[in-house]
């Protein structure tokens, strides 16, 4: 069974909703300080007493709630934009006129801000532009349109530092994502040479002088080292490929940087993903090479099966109508959207119309094992050959359609 990884989150973005969590309690505690410096000044003291008393139970309340991004939703940050905007609409109810048309502050005051850069660190600058906006939309309201110009450089002052807050965070996790990526691959590539030291000090050897000695000797001793020499090249290839190590890949889902692990699938599952390099590896040999992406080509555990049947029977047809002698090369590609394996020989070719030929007669090989298997997912079996310069079989499999 093999071992789920750990999945590990970068922590440089913390720091920011640390801040946030200290930005949310001393403005709180400002808009309180300002209201009871100047609460004879209001028309109705009663009310914004009343809703500065819901804004500090709020953000006492939902402190933890801007420790991190996973806590903080898309339904609190909804909310959170609601308390603040209320307070603003809320102002020209509890304060005068005259107050207001001077440019006085609204009654949750510079604590608004909070809830934009709340916006800004989780979502980017698109969020942080949504938010903004309807703050702005709140203070023109209350000014009557036409808000003074103390009103406007505020509001603007708030627009545009929560868009480059936003633009800063989403460059900072495009980085964390880069760097953890580079972190994985150094550690892998430590791995691999560890690995490729002890293996090349022990079986390899073993299998190199097999192969030499059984070439000097001949008859069957030759056909041991043939073998022993085609098991070297498959093991060196492994080891030459991290032995398929756990697939990691990097990605960003608005949490924060995130390293995440694919699980190393038994190959018997039907469920999950699976990376198809562990599948097409074992076909390398001293006859066939193998090239692969530096990064893993995951697929659904029974597409990734059913084009490694169809790559199997590619090179299945290599050894029937090329010949033992016959050299073939496997190409992996990941386009993002769609899977590219190519396999080609050196062979003799196929005569044209032969594979019409070969059909009419009850042989469905290519049509049944390659083809058909990637009609089935969706793909596409493409099969170019010229008499006197090999085959070269192009399989194609999307991914959005694959199951």
């Amino acid at each position: 069974m093999a071992k789920r990884e750990r999945v590990v989150r970068m922590s440089v973005e913390q720091p920011l909703w640390r801040a946030l969590t200290a930005y949310r309690l001393l403005t709180m505690v400002y808009a309180v300080l300002l209201f009871a410096s100047a609460y004879r000044d209001f028309d109705r003291p009663w009310v914004a007493a009343g809703y500065l008393g819901a804004l500090a139970v709020w953000t006492l309340a939902t402190h933890r709630r801007v420790a991190n991004a996973a806590s903080c939703t898309k339904r609190f940050l909804c909310a959170d934009l609601t308390v603040a905007l209320a307070g603003i609409l809320l102002t020209p109810v509890a304060d005068t006129h005259a107050r207001i048309a001077a440019g006085g502050p609204t009654l949750p005051s510079i604590w608004t801000a909070g809830s934009v850069l709340a916006f800004a660190i989780k979502g980017g600058w698109r969020w942080a532009g949504f938010a903004s906006t309807f703050v702005a939309a709140a203070n023109i309201v209350i000014h009557g349109g036409q808000p003074t110009r103390d009103t406007l450089h505020n509001v603007l002052l708030v627009w545009v530092a929560s868009i480059a807050i936003g633009y800063v965070v989403e460059v900072a996790r495009a980085s964390e994502a880069t760097l953890a990526r580079a972190l994985e691959i150094e550690a892998a590539t430590r791995e691999r040479e560890r690995l490729a030291r002890d293996i090349h000090d022990g079986v390899l050897q073993v299998l190199a002088m097999v192969q030499r000695r059984g070439t000097e000797l001949g008859g069957e001793a030759a056909e041991l080292g043939r073998m022993a020499g085609d098991q070297e090249v498959a093991l060196r290839t492994l080891v030459s490929s991290g032995l398929v190590p756990t697939s990691r890949i990097s990605r960003d889902e608005s949490l924060g940087a995130l390293v995440d692990a694919y699980e190393v699938e038994d190959p018997g599952a039907d469920e999950g993903e699976l990376d198809l390099r562990s599948l097409l590896a074992p076909h390398a040999g001293s006859r066939v090479s193998f090239a692969e992406p530096g990064t893993p080509v995951p697929l659904p555990a029974p597409a990734a099966k059913e084009l490694a049947a169809a790559v199997g029977a590619a090179l299945d047809n290599v050894r029937k109508h090329a010949g033992e002698g016959a050299r073939a090369w496997i190409l992996v590609e990941d386009w993002g959207d769609e899977v590219i394996v190519t396999v080609r020989d050196d062979g003799p070719g196929i005569p044209a119309g032969r594979l019409d030929q070969a059909e009419g007669e009850g042989r469905m090989g290519v049509a049944l094992s390659i083809r058909g298997r990637l009609r089935d997912l969706g793909g596409s079996a493409e099969l170019v050959s010229v008499p006197g310069q090999g085959t070269e079989v192009e399989l194609k499999v999307p991914r959005g359609r694959t199951q």
